[in-house]
């Protein structure tokens, strides 16, 4: 029988024929497919909730940016869609997510999630001094446009919570820390894959500035936290202690924002 070949490895197809220079450009390149055809996917199925319940478009948009439900559906589709794309790549190759580091849980992932949370802390602040201390401007108090903003009653609540503490932290660790850095780290050394996996993992965050700015300061933390998610990821050969992380500094932010903070 014929073994399968991995996904990444450069002498199988349709690699066979790319540059080993190439290959990050590929990675890259089919990261942000995923993340964008993800992105129509969930919308275009929305319009076409909105057509079925003959809204029109002022009263489609305030649904969706507006309700909770309406929200929820777009962060339920569009991470589902991330992880069914990730899957059936995989699947071309004979890979399962397991591959990419989503193996069997074990107790001490969570350990490892909380250890490492002081640990993106202290980046995060280092990071926040050197880049005050050379570039003057930078507004430390921006708000991150994350939706959710009239969530009332516990059905709500949960709903917000699983769009933002349960969902990302799966999908995007399996994206980014899972499919990007394993992709680069087969073309260029570890460090250099940790660094342009967190580059781009933080640019993906730039849009969610409020009133339409770019979120600098929401970026040099994303930037921070997913150093030490690949390091993680490096460590363990596992997602999970990262999924870990993740969830706990999203957890901290909900409820901050939508237990303790009227909003």
């Amino acid at each position: 029988m014929e073994q399968k070949k991995s996904l990444w490895q450069p002498n199988s197809r349709p690699w066979e024929k790319i540059p080993k220079w190439l290959l990050p450009v590929v990675v890259i390149f089919l990261v942000a497919a995923i993340f964008f055809i993800s992105q129509y996917a969930a919308s275009l199925i929305l319009s076409f909730y909105a057509l079925f319940r003959g809204w029109n478009t002022a009263q489609a948009n305030n649904w969706l940016n507006n309700s909770v439900v309406g929200q929820f559906a777009f962060v339920l589709l569009f991470e589902s869609f991330n992880v069914l794309l990730l899957w059936l790549i995989l699947r071309r190759y004979g890979k399962k997510l397991s591959s990419l580091g989503l193996k069997k849980i074990r107790l001490r992932d969570g350990g490892y999630g909380l250890m490492a949370y002081p640990a993106y802390l202290i980046i995060y602040l280092i990071a926040i001094g050197l880049v005050t201390h050379f570039v003057h401007g930078l507004n430390l108090n921006q708000s991150q446009n994350i939706g959710f903003n009239s969530v009332h009653g516990n059905t709500q609540l949960v709903l917000t919570f699983i769009s933002l503490v349960i969902l990302p932290p799966i999908a995007e660790e399996l994206l980014f820390r899972g499919l990007l850095f394993e992709g680069l780290k087969k073309s260029m050394p570890v460090v250099y894959a940790g660094l342009l996996t967190s580059l781009i993992f933080a640019a993906a965050h730039l849009p969610e500035g409020g009133g339409g700015s770019l979120f600098w300061v929401g970026a040099l933390d994303i930037f921070s936290l997913s150093l030490v998610l690949v390091y993680l990821k490096q460590k363990t050969k596992s997602l999970w202690p990262g999924i870990f992380l993740h969830a706990i500094k999203n957890a901290i932010a909900f409820i901050y924002l939508f237990v303790l903070t009227s909003r």
